[in-house]
């Protein structure tokens, strides 16, 4: 069941295909949680604001987020006026850190009008990237993400269908590995890679996210990097540069064992600490934008190829899954360290 709400004023722009009010709608359906008896979410649409302030309102009854003197999004008893509860006033430049996104900021509040409406889409787009995530994600595709996210919200693609779309691209990859098609593998697989982030920031920006959407988007990232790899050693043969048996059994041994056991470690510091590994130290953060993880190590492998040499590359991206689980093996000892002492994980982005 839906949280109640009420909407104050009305507003005919669109935003992401849709209007403000239907926007404001999917944000209290999509959240789920119940509010505190007898309140109910009040929405001004005349602003667009970022979706976190939401689920800071659900968890503290009786506050409104404002901009100046207008109220933009709160939990209030029902009927009340808005600003007669506990007011945040974001106009002051303040930032709260978003846990979901893993970053420190001020929460975007724009006025919805047709000459912001742009400005708008874009600032709700790049609210929804993650602040601490691979180099080439954070740095090289935003902008054609963008344009992609907007097409694809323009003509009522689905993130799903998106999803789909870029999962077909990554087994053909695989396939294109296989045979030695390294150039024509790493384009199918850098198009997959900008539809990876495309799903995601269209499901945000749209509020059109599911459970299931969000199992298979996860599911196919967490399953086929080793695929890749492995394959990527199989074609070798076919540029005449095939590993020994027995140096492409240690290298998949480090490749594979390195990358479960790192996605292990990433496992037991969410569990143990309620957080991301990158996120603990700025160092982590750091780190996390060339860790071994899929976009970082095809990048290793472009260079490798770049130069001619693919095999160098594999192993290489080895070594560095190896260096990679080093680095956050020692980073979970080192927390556990520091709890045992009696100091708190804090990430430093709260501490910011």
């Amino acid at each position: 069941m839906s949280a109640p709400i009420r909407l104050l004023g009305d507003n005919a722009t669109p935003i992401w295909g849709m209007t403000n009010a239907e926007r404001c709608r999917r944000m209290a359906e999509k959240d789920g949680k119940p509010l505190a008896p007898g309140h109910e979410l009040v929405f001004n649409l005349a602003y667009v604001f970022d979706p976190m302030l939401l689920r800071w309102v659900i968890e503290q009854p009786g506050t409104v987020f404002a901009w100046g003197r207008a109220p933009v999004i709160g939990q209030v008893p029902a009927g009340s006026d808005p600003m007669a509860a506990t007011v945040i006033d974001l106009s002051d430049g303040r930032k709260l850190y978003n846990r979901q996104l893993r970053k420190l900021e001020q929460p975007f509040v724009r006025e919805l009008t047709p000459e912001t409406r742009r400005e708008i889409e874009r600032k709700s787009y790049f609210g929804a990237y993650k602040g601490v995530t691979d180099a080439l994600t954070k740095y090289l595709w935003p902008e054609l993400a963008l344009w992609l996210t907007r097409g694809a919200a323009s003509i009522g693609m689905t993130p799903n269908m998106v999803t789909a779309i870029g999962a077909a691209l990554c087994i053909y990859a695989t396939y294109l590995f296989a045979y030695g098609h390294y150039w024509e593998g790493m384009l199918a697989g850098f198009i997959f890679m900008v539809l990876d982030t495309v799903d995601g920031k269209l499901a945000r920006c749209t509020i059109t996210s599911s459970k299931w959407g969000n199992v298979a988007d996860h599911g196919v990232d967490l399953v086929h990097p080793p695929f890749w790899w492995y394959f990527w050693g199989v074609g070798l043969g076919s540029w005449g540069l095939a590993l020994s048996n027995q140096t492409f059994l240690l290298v998949m041994i480090a490749v594979v064992a390195g990358y479960v056991v790192q996605r292990v470690i990433e496992g037991l510091f969410i569990k143990d600490f309620g957080m991301d590994i990158h996120v603990w130290q700025k160092f982590d953060s750091d780190f996390r934008l060339v860790t071994a993880r899929r976009n970082p190590n095809i990048a290793i492998l472009f260079f490798a190829t770049l130069a001619g040499r693919p095999d160098i590359g594999l192993i290489a991206l080895a070594w560095w899954t190896v260096i990679s689980l080093v680095v956050h093996a020692v980073r979970l000892v080192q927390a556990y360290a520091v709890k045992r002492s009696g100091r708190p994980i804090v990430s430093w982005m709260e501490e910011a």
